[in-house]
């Protein structure tokens, strides 16, 4: 469906762009020149649209090289929710207090891991990609969850803490899988807890 509408936009955007470089700004009449500046203006929308679509595409797309700090953050995510006395089941994205009450949502959990990995933490990162789409294999259709993947799993009302753990451990699986067929990877040992 994205592709589809990616390429309609894209067609839109080539018409508006190939009528905007035939016409002639100073010999245009007032109505001609409001037309120019529309179609300009139509022009710059459709491009910001289709670049937002590419880059939502680009993220989204599984097997992404994967790095030892994904694996730190996915080991490290699994370890803040060591007992299900430490899951936060009612996920709001302020993690500042699941950091105090050191309770954390499977969203406030990477976060936690991912400052704990001295990463900035971006959505698009490797490692919350994998959790995602272990999340949509666990629950199909979690990528309609309308306050995302992450705190709609971790909200519904049916998830369990063994399904969390199943999640974080599946996207574990997956990340050391890909680093064990980089050559360029160095995979940490695990550290005692």
């Amino acid at each position: 469906m994205l592709v589809v509408m990616g390429l309609g936009l894209a067609i839109l955007l080539t018409v508006a762009l190939r009528w905007l470089w035939g016409q002639r700004w100073r010999s245009a009449n007032v109505g001609r020149r409001v037309s120019i500046l529309i179609a300009g203006a139509l022009s710059a929308v459709l491009l910001v649209l289709l670049a937002g679509g590419l880059q939502i595409l680009w993220h989204e797309r599984p097997n992404q090289p994967a790095t030892a700090a994904d694996l730190q953050i996915l080991e490290r995510a699994d370890a803040l929710l060591a007992a299900e006395s430490s899951w936060n089941r009612k996920d709001d994205k302020i993690c500042a207090d699941d950091d105090r009450a050191q309770k954390w949502s499977l969203y406030c959990a990477i976060e936690a891991a991912c400052r704990d990995a001295a990463l900035s933490c971006d959505h698009t990162q490797v490692a919350s990609q994998e959790v995602r789409f272990a999340i949509e294999e666990a629950v199909p259709g979690a990528a309609q969850f309308e306050e995302g993947r992450l705190s709609g799993f971790n909200n519904r009302p049916e998830t369990r803490f063994e399904d969390v753990k199943r999640v974080l451990r599946l996207a574990r699986e997956r990340v050391i899988a890909r680093l064990k067929n980089s050559d360029r990877a160095v995979i940490p040992r695990p550290q005692p807890s």
